[in-house]
């Protein structure tokens, strides 16, 4: 699997898991907070992929 590949697959997760964990305090699935988790998580994922993909390549 490709860094490229592995850094998209958990920029979906993370903005997934970052839009739906508002939702859980009561937030609607279209407020600001929810937006604002999605961006968070998207962010967090590239990280994650990009380091996944730098263990996984060397």
């Amino acid at each position: 699997m490709t860094p490229k590949t592995l850094i998209y697959i958990f920029l979906t997760i993370g903005s997934i898991a970052g839009g739906w964990i508002p939702t859980l305090w009561g937030a609607g699935a279209l407020s600001m907070q929810s937006f604002l988790g999605g961006f968070i998580g998207a962010l967090l994922g590239i990280w994650v992929g990009y380091k996944l993909g730098q263990y996984i390549g060397s």
